[in-house]
């Protein structure tokens, strides 16, 4: 019987992969800080379901390669950094939060667009504003880099899956098996993520703004957190550690701490609350139009 949860070193080696796999899926589906803010920003950003499939196939494909990489080091013992643990997670926090900043500044165009104090106006572009549309190597930059993140399913490739493999040209398949796991899961996800983009009901240029602006917003301000959280977690690691138990036997849902906080404050804080912002926005310049040309 496969065990998720916490499988032992010993496993032979088919049980592994099929381990792997499963593990790939549920890392994908459940909130994990290095898929889903990203998955979440550059899908919503495509305004299309397909384009949203495919910003969830190209950053979980550099996400396989580095699983792999990481899988093949770890079975030819070449794992020794891994055992940092925590620290190398908050470094990854760092870069990947420097990176989300890069691109949503891109997106956003910086200079064009801002948060004014005043309430009438508050979260909406200025006049004028312009927007650019991720290109589509930028997903496969973060899921390179989000892939070095260190947690619970990455200990287990490391030190059971990876290790039970009969020779060292499988090494890297374990790994390679999980990100394909999370692929299936990652890639749906950015279709529904597409899909909701592409169904809010507006002029297609409407769209378009709301959409990457969600994007831009998400990653701008989701970086910022992720900067946060890797600057607090190295210089008070204690403090980043503390987390909240639930119960439940899965992975990223058993314990409820920082990584849980930075999806909540990337996906759902910054990410869903810009898209209704920006929805009803739009929806009203689009009624104030419509309204202009009957009277």
């Amino acid at each position: 019987m496969l065990n998720l949860w916490d499988p032992h070193a010993g496993i032979i080696w088919t049980t592994a992969l099929a381990t792997a796999f499963l593990l790939g899926m549920v890392h994908g589906i459940t909130p994990d800080e290095h898929t889903w803010p990203i998955t979440f920003s550059y899908a919503i950003g495509s305004y299309s379901t397909k384009k949203g499939l495919m910003a969830g196939l190209t950053f979980s494909a550099a996400f396989t390669l580095q699983r792999a990489i990481a899988s093949e080091l770890a079975y030819l013992a070449l794992d020794k950094w891994f055992t940092l643990g925590s620290p190398v997670d908050y470094v990854v926090y760092l870069v990947v939060g420097v990176a989300m900043v890069w691109a949503g500044r891109y997106i956003l165009q910086g200079k064009h667009w801002h948060l004014s104090l005043r309430r009438s106006h508050k979260m909406e572009p200025n006049r004028g504003a312009t927007v650019n549309a991720p290109k589509p190597w930028m997903p496969l930059v973060h899921g390179f880099i989000a892939g070095w993140g260190f947690g619970a399913f990455a200990i287990i490739i490391y030190t059971v899956l990876a290790p039970a493999m009969p020779s060292a040209a499988w090494g890297w398949v374990p790994g390679a098996l999980f990100g394909l796991g999370t692929t299936v899961m990652q890639a749906l996800a950015g279709a529904l993520f597409g899909w909701i983009s592409q169904r809010l009901g507006l002029p297609p240029e409407a769209t378009q703004k709301v959409a990457l602006v969600t994007a831009g917003r998400t990653l701008r301000w989701g970086g910022i957190a992720f900067i946060a959280g890797g600057i607090i977690g190295l210089a008070l690691p204690k403090f980043a550690q503390l987390s909240i138990s639930t119960g439940i036997h899965v992975h990223n849902l058993d314990r409820l701490g920082i990584a849980f906080i930075l999806v909540v404050v990337s996906v759902m804080g910054i990410g869903l609350t810009t898209l209704i912002q920006q929805t009803r926005y739009w929806a009203r310049q689009a009624k104030s139009a419509q309204h202009s040309l009957q009277h």
